[in-house]
């Protein structure tokens, strides 16, 4: 028997105060990796591989494979010392280099690199399928060079990581049996205290762990000691989402810090003095980091302190050492407007770098706390482009820059360089590095009446990996349920016919205040833009001929693209607002003329892939495809499933009845009818995603497929995590099944 409705339970076995369970026929699938579920994924694999795995998904995967090994990407770095850090993955190298080359080969076209460990090789000698997830290095001491790194490797893709010290000068790790650190697989953080200590939040060795599976306690461990035997310094309550502790080693600065993550968006922030943690007070909701003097607060609702009101979304200064002291003068460093938001921020030496969006176009401003907080733009971003600015390394003095570069001539610090990475649709990345300083402008340089000269310069640029020239970006905006205007990028050829008959696949997120911003794709326009129908006379009678496909991004509420009110505007309760969003986008591209139901398909992963999980089930007559990848879709047991109680905070508590009540409005797996023409779907996932998890989406099939809806496709990567992919090949390969899914269902094919 299948269960079709979402207040369909059993009466028995329910606890005073919770909200009833609906009867579930695959709770069995929940085993993650029992024997049987396991050949249940394989043989649904087997059946999916043999739908879409043709002679044109080969070469779509070979085009996505070239475009990910690409040798000519830019190699992003990261500053250490007199050295240039970058992680490199590509066709010979596919679980990668961890590298290093000096600023000036940097500069060239052909850096020389120094490989400090690869990861390909040390899978092989271990027999574990390690996946790179970064180097924390020592700060070393005064003069000399970084030397010791804890470096996180996970063994399937997964969060959690096996930390390992590493010395890149010797290029291998330090033997546990020497004194070196080793720390077991596990969810956490570590942070380097001193060259003997390490302060360490982790769920390894008997440490308890939170509801959501994350960190509760933060331990100081000395070297040579095992973790079991470390001294407890945080603890935070079960119930809440993780604790997180960290050292702030900045010469004169240094700082312990300590974070009881109570749930997604609210955190209390402790500092370390004399011996015991003093709370930094402001509201939970308040987020706020430090930097040398000063302290930075953005409020994500409006906050009343010291006799003034500041909106959510503002950013505000004080100095740290008298905040906590009890003064409570702020300075307003950002205002949101209904148009503008703040998305992230970056301190150089000297001067703090504001990355703001002003209707999802990207806008910087620099802040000179030297002048007053006075506030200058930017000149780097080009309309409906993401440029995102960021210090190369506030902590450096003693390096000049690229010859050529048009900056300030002679021996200075690197301290107020800054990294910009600017994209677009149809503009690959670039990478610009510049300075900033005070003084009168030179030419070629761009200052605003600050005063503060920002000189800046290319240093790489990608590859076009499509023909981009022949593609326009456009922004339109729908009109929600409720009378909001929802932004939308399309990208589409620049002669699109508005017969309702291209292939479109529109894409979205809507939550936890994320924000999905102008991005360069080779997969997309190589997957998407650039293949092309059979020829076919269109609707008005005009000459046969074919067509590709038009990629839209909806930036619709439960996002960050106009800050927390944006977000706040779709929790809980009002959920419903993102999908309202969503559907709008849909009818709009429809009532244009772009594409219509046939034709329209949609495609969201995680968040997204509870996104389009509704769009399948509240909006079927909207799209003939869905593409619903690592997704939440059982909201009735999310919180029991991997790191699914930590999401309570955005999307309410269904073991309250008052918020399943709400929830399983939402809730797909619950909202399935029969008798419903229900467009073709795809729904994918990994095994080792510990995070989400593949289960939600295992019985989201199952069900489909019980309930006899035609055309429900299940594949489940093996590794890869939460990602879907552990290396391109998997990545390729995972792109690749859904944009052929889409493509097949939308263009003509049928899946």
């Amino acid at each position: 028997m299948t269960t079709t409705a979402a207040d369909s339970a059993s009466a028995s076995g329910v606890p005073n105060g919770t909200a009833p369970e609906p009867t579930d026929e695959n709770i069995w699938l929940e085993d993650i990796y029992g024997e049987e579920q396991l050949a249940w994924v394989r043989e649904q694999n087997a059946r999916t591989e043999d739908l879409l795995e043709d002679a044109e998904y080969a070469r779509l995967e070979g085009e996505i494979l070239e475009v990910l090994d690409s040798t000519d990407k830019i190699a992003m770095v990261s500053k250490r010392g007199d050295w240039y850090y970058n992680f490199w993955k590509d066709r010979e190298n596919p679980k990668g280099l961890w590298r290093r080359t000096t600023w000036e080969s940097y500069c060239s076209d052909a850096p020389e690199w120094d490989v400090l460990l690869d990861v390909d090789a040390l899978a092989a000698a271990e027999g574990e399928e390690w996946v790179f997830h970064g180097a924390d290095f020592l700060r070393p001491e005064p003069g000399q060079p970084y030397r010791l790194a804890l470096l996180a490797l996970s063994p399937d893709g997964g969060d959690a990581n096996r930390y390992r010290e590493f010395d890149v000068e010797t290029r291998t790790f330090i033997d546990p049996a020497a004194g070196g650190f080793d720390l077991p697989t596990a969810k956490g953080n570590v942070s380097w205290l001193d060259a003997d200590t390490l302060l360490v939040a982790s769920t390894a060795d008997g440490l308890p762990r939170t509801a959501s599976s994350y960190a509760r306690t933060a331990v100081r461990l000395h070297r040579g000691q095992p973790l079991a035997e470390a001294a407890r310094i945080f603890e935070i309550p079960e119930d809440h989402m993780m604790a997180i502790v960290s050292h702030d080693s900045t010469p004169g600065f240094e700082r312990t810090f300590a974070v009881d993550w109570i749930d997604f968006f609210n955190r209390t922030t402790s500092v370390l003095r004399d011996g015991s943690w003093t709370a930094i007070d402001v509201p939970t909701d308040v987020n706020l980091s430090a930097h040398r003097d000063w302290l930075v607060f953005r409020p994500r609702r409006e906050w009343t302190v010291g006799g003034a009101s500041y909106p959510a979304g503002s950013l505000l200064a004080a100095d740290l050492d008298r905040y906590i002291a009890g003064e409570r003068s702020l300075t307003v460093l950002f205002t949101p407007d209904a148009h503008t938001s703040l998305q992230s921020w970056s301190w150089t030496r000297n001067f703090l770098l504001l990355n703001l969006l002003r209707d999802v176009s990207s806008e910087i401003r620099v802040l000179d706390p030297s002048a007053g907080w006075s506030s200058s733009v930017l000149d780097a971003c080009p309309p409906l482009h993401d440029v995102n600015a960021f210090a190369v390394d506030d902590e450096d003095d003693a390096e000049g820059g690229c010859e050529g570069d048009h900056r300030s001539p002679g021996p200075r610090g690197a301290g107020d360089d800054f990294w910009l990475v600017a994209t677009g649709f149809t503009t690959p990345t670039t990478l610009t590095r510049g300075t900033l300083s005070h003084g009168a402008l030179s030419r070629g340089a761009h200052a605003g009446d600050a005063g503060v000269v920002s000189s800046h310069a290319v240093v790489k640029a990608s590859p076009s990996f499509f023909n981009d020239a022949a593609y326009e970006v456009q922004q339109h905006f729908a009109v929600s349920d409720d009378g909001t205007r929802v932004p939308y990028f399309q990208i589409a050829a620049r002669n699109l016919v508005l017969d309702g008959q291209n292939p479109t696949q529109l894409s979205g997120y809507g939550g936890f205040e994320v924000s999905r911003t102008p991005a360069y794709s080779g997969a997309v326009g190589r997957a998407w833009l650039e293949r092309r129908t059979a020829e076919s006379a269109g609707t008005d009678g005009t000459a046969p001929h074919s067509r590709g496909g038009v990629y839209v991004v909806a930036n619709i509420r439960g996002g960050g693209e106009y800050g927390p009110s944006w977000h706040r505007a779709a929790l809980q309760a009002n959920r419903h607002r993102a999908y309202e969003d969503f559907a709008a986008v849909a009818k709009h591209l429809i009532s244009r003329g772009v594409t219509s139901r046939e034709r329209l398909g949609c495609v969201g992963g995680s968040n997204g892939g509870l996104l389009v999980g509704n769009m399948l089930t509240r909006y079927p007559d909207l799209f003939g495809a869905v593409s619903c990848g690592v997704p939440l879709l059982d909201m009735r047991r999310y919180t029991r499933l991997s790191a699914g109680h930590s999401w309570i905070a955005e999307y309410g508590d269904p073991e309250l009845p008052e918020h399943w009540d709400f929830i399983r409005t939402f809730s797909p797996y619950h909202l399935l009818k029969d008798g419903v023409d229900y467009p073709e779907t795809f729904i994918w996932t990994a095994t080792s995603d510990d995070r989400v998890g593949p289960v939600q989406a295992r019985k989201m099939a199952a069900r489909m497929q019980a309930m006899g809806i035609p055309n429900v496709w299940f594949h489940e990567a093996l590794e890869g995590g939460h990602a879907g992919a552990s290396d391109n090949r998997q990545a390729a390969a995972l792109q690749s099944r859904s944009q052929h899914f889409l493509w097949k269902s939308l263009a003509g094919g049928t899946a």
